[in-house]
Formats: C-alpha cells, structure tokens, sequence
C-alpha cells in the first residue's frame, strides 16, 4: 500500500492539524488521542512516511527505530504508567482495522486492561 501524504498523521506533523503533544523528538511524535477508549489513550508515529510496522522495520533508519522505541518507554515514564501497567497496541492491514495509514503505536492505560483479545471458542 502506498503512502497518502494527506493522511490525518501526516497532517499533524506538518502542524496543519494541531494534537496535545506529550513528547516529541527528531524522529517521533507522541500525543493523546482525540477519542481515547481508556483513561490513557497516547498514539506515537514516526515522523517519517511510513504505512506500517512492516515497511517500517524494513526501510527505517536505525536512528528512527531506536528513537520509534525510546518514545513508547520515554511516554510511558513521564505518564506513571509504569507501577501499574499499560498496553502497546499496533494495528496493521485490514484484517487489524488500521484506520490511518500511517504507523502509529496506541498506549493504553490507566485501568484494567482485561485479556488481549478474546479466546478463540472451541
């Protein structure tokens, strides 16, 4: 899948949209959600045009995958999320219901968080 420049992300970074900024760097950018599903609710994306976690870690720069990552922790810290507990979501492709096309990382915390997903019925 290709890249789409106007996607809402790619917005944000050019400032076009504005977000509640909880931390940035050269290469990443983390911010709260507009419609949080926990109490916590921050997405991080890398500044740069990437689709997914796939074509990331296939064309990144080490320095964007070391920054990508170190954001996640650095957020984590700053928010106390920590002691209790918190969760990294990344949706990738249809079947996940990625909804912006551009990778992004969902910490979720601030309650509990239950299972990952459902059990599969057997």
């Amino acid at each position: 899948m290709a890249y789409d420049p106007d996607n809402i992300f790619a917005k944000i970074l050019r400032g076009e949209i504005p977000c509640n900024k909880v931390f940035e760097d050269d290469y990443a950018l983390a911010f709260h959600d507009i419609q949080p599903q926990t109490p916590v609710h921050v997405l991080v994306i890398p500044k740069g045009a990437y689709v997914s976690m796939d074509d990331f870690s296939a064309t990144a720069s080490d320095a964007e995958l070391a920054s990508f990552s170190r954001a996640i922790g650095h957020v984590a810290r700053d928010l106390g999320l920590v002691e209790n507990g918190y969760r990294i979501l990344a949706n990738n492709g249809e079947d996940s219901h990625q909804e912006v096309q551009h990778l992004h990382m969902h910490i979720f915390a601030g309650q509990n968080l239950g299972r990952m997903i459902k059990p599969i019925d057997k």
